[in-house]
């Protein structure tokens, strides 16, 4: 009994191995607290990347609290809080003051939509948040429901850094309108009822290991991302935000040709008689 005591002892994870995954939260917390403070300052580009930063840092901490076996209610709690800010708030905030603040110039109506547009985008990653955390061990983890806050968070500041490493202002060019535009699809698609790949495995089974390809995939993407970092982050996460509602209308279709296709045969399976063609 002893020596099943002690053996218990020992394979309990010391408590400073609890705060690793901690720190990689805080640290993404701090990326994104950053992230504000640099637009509030006008550095975009660096508000940009440190939301950035803030998503690589979001995906560490999940996995080193599973390798070291240090999940806990509170590192959950505390990491939706970080993720609240860091791509909730810091996104939202960054948009605003780079293009949506501008809408003042054509009015204190249009102004209203501005903040509001933020506000909404805000919002809606609570929700977001709020929802995935009350559906975990509901959902496959294979997949999200609705557009993950951090990618979110990525389409929005990426889209800012692109137009801000070309030189333009979130008030030329009318930029102010495809911000809007962006802003408030972001915060819809986060809360839309469409599953998204999560590329998490289920487990430590064969199946669920990266084939080669897909290794060589993510080598491509690190070599493009060296080549120019703004327009391939926001081209890569644009087109994550589309394959959600993409997959849906495919589903959608197949499950109606589905439907469609015991109707268009007759029960014995040859065809359709001049009954059906009437």
């Amino acid at each position: 009994m002893q020596n099943n005591q002690d053996s218990q002892t020992q394979r309990k994870p010391r408590k400073a191995v609890y705060l690793l995954p901690n720190l990689f939260t805080t640290a993404g917390l701090f990326a994104g607290f950053y992230a504000i403070i640099l637009a509030i300052n006008g550095r975009f580009t660096a508000a940009a990347i440190a939301v950035i930063i803030a998503m690589f840092l979001d995906g560490i901490d999940g996995r080193v609290a599973r390798m070291t076996n240090t999940q806990s209610e509170f590192g959950a709690q505390y990491d939706s809080l970080a993720d609240l800010l860091s791509f909730g708030l810091a996104p939202a905030l960054i948009m605003y003051e780079w293009s949506l603040a501008s809408m003042v110039d054509l009015g204190w109506q249009w102004a209203r939509f501005g903040w509001l547009a933020a506000f909404f985008y805000t919002a809606m990653a609570a929700m977001r948040l709020a929802r995935f955390n009350i559906q975990t061990g509901v959902i496959d983890k294979r997949y999200f429901l609705g557009l993950a806050s951090p990618s979110a968070a990525t389409l929005m500041v990426s889209f800012v850094w692109v137009f801000d490493d070309m030189g333009l202002k979130g008030n030329d060019n009318m930029l102010w309108l495809p911000s809007f535009v962006l802003t408030i699809l972001a915060a819809i698609l986060m809360v839309l009822p469409v599953l998204y790949t999560s590329f998490k495995g289920v487990g430590g089974s064969e199946r669920d290991r990266i084939p080669f390809l897909g290794i060589s995939v993510v080598v491509l993407m690190f070599v493009l991302v060296a080549i120019d970092p703004p327009k391939v982050f926001f081209i890569v996460f644009v087109g994550y935000a589309l394959s959600g509602p993409v997959q849906w209308l495919v589903r959608r279709i197949r499950q109606k040709r589905r439907r469609e296709q015991p109707q268009a045969t007759s029960p014995t399976g040859g065809g359709m008689d001049s009954s059906d063609q009437e």
